[in-house]
């Protein structure tokens, strides 16, 4: 296993969120990837590297052009426009019967690019989400090069992550990202399964329409938690894509027994499909313990999960997503890491 991480992601740091009628500090802390790193090195867990610098068209092949310049440029254009909140967030956001346009206000541009308010602009965010999605392009150029594993210690994470729409936490969608880079790179086809709590929504909606990559998630269910207005199981994708999207919305409470029967059954659509290789857009957050979820996963019950992707019989590239019981992410993150590379 070869891990790939930055410390860059500690810029993006003292993010806030909405709290009843107060703000609070966000989970998604720089605590989640410094655990995991000290978990994987206590473990002896393989070799540790930097990423590489990538050209921004590695991203573009996943988002449009101009949502990449406004993460580039939002706390610059915040800052000039005189706000002096720590955290740039929006005041409205597109829906139906608004009209879909990018406005001048930086206000109006943090709505245009987000779907929600739980990914805010912090004065370091750009450099860490940019080096994030370097992470996740060294990762998939490890394994489209050596056909070794990789672990892309992605922070901040990626998976709620559109086109051109932040959300949950995620800002680029390091896993579409590193598949598209694996794809560009000469592999004909690639799965991404997804088993982070919650529903994968933006790489949903980046590949609906492909047929060269399956998207497989097993999640809560979205009529119960987040993001609520994607995730079902009736979504299959469309045109050429149609039957290259699966989804398994889990019921609350889930526990090991029920969730490996789930994922027994995903990783059958991965074999027929026959991919090359996987990235797995790990989600910790399915965690017994995790205070923002409501999953029974142990973290012996990582150790399987690991063992039985790793019987998919290819290299497989794990990118960091959700996870936020700090005190146990790294040790559940060595525990799947474990199984993947079959200690």
């Amino acid at each position: 296993m070869i891990t790939v991480f930055s410390t860059d992601h500690e810029l993006h740091r003292g993010l806030l969120e909405a709290s009843g009628d107060n703000y609070k500090a966000s989970p998604e802390c720089p605590e989640r990837a410094t655990n995991v790193i000290a978990a994987l090195q206590d473990a002896g867990l393989g070799e540790m590297r930097g990423p590489a610098a990538f050209d921004v068209r590695k991203i573009t092949r996943v988002h449009t052009q101009e949502y990449v310049d406004f993460l580039q440029n939002a706390w610059a254009h915040w800052q000039q426009a005189g706000m002096q909140a720590s955290n740039a967030r929006a005041q409205t956001f597109v829906c139906p019967g608004l009209r879909d346009q990018v406005p001048r206000s930086i206000l109006g541009r943090l709505g245009r690019y987000a779907f929600d308010d739980s990914a805010p602009m912090v004065a370091g965010s750009w450099q860490a989400i940019r080096r994030s999605a370097d992470i996740a392009l060294t990762g998939a150029d490890i394994v489209q090069s050596t056909r070794r594993n990789a672990f892309a210690l992605c922070r901040p994470p990626g998976h709620h992550a559109s086109r051109e729409m932040a959300g949950g936490y995620c800002y680029l969608n390091n896993a579409a990202i590193a598949a598209q880079a694996m794809i560009d790179a000469g592999m004909d086809r690639i799965a991404v399964l997804d088993v982070d709590y919650h529903h994968g929504n933006g790489t949903q909606s980046i590949f609906y329409e492909r047929n060269d990559v399956l998207t497989v998630s097993l999640h809560a269910d979205p009529a119960d938690e987040y993001p609520y207005f994607l995730g079902y199981s009736d979504e299959q994708g469309t045109g050429k894509g149609h039957g290259f999207n699966v989804n398994y919305p889990l019921p609350l409470g889930t526990m090991w027994n029920e969730y490996r029967k789930t994922l027994d059954d995903a990783l059958g659509f991965v074999r027929r499909f026959s991919p090359p290789a996987v990235v797995v857009a790990l989600g910790l957050d399915t965690f017994a313990g995790d205070p923002t979820t409501r999953f029974g996963i142990e973290t012996g019950d990582y150790l399987e999960m690991g063992r039985r992707i790793r019987s998919l019989g290819i290299p497989v590239l794990t990118v960091l997503e959700g996870g936020y019981a700090v005190d146990a992410i790294g040790r559940n993150a060595v525990a799947f890491l474990r199984g993947v590379d079959g200690l």
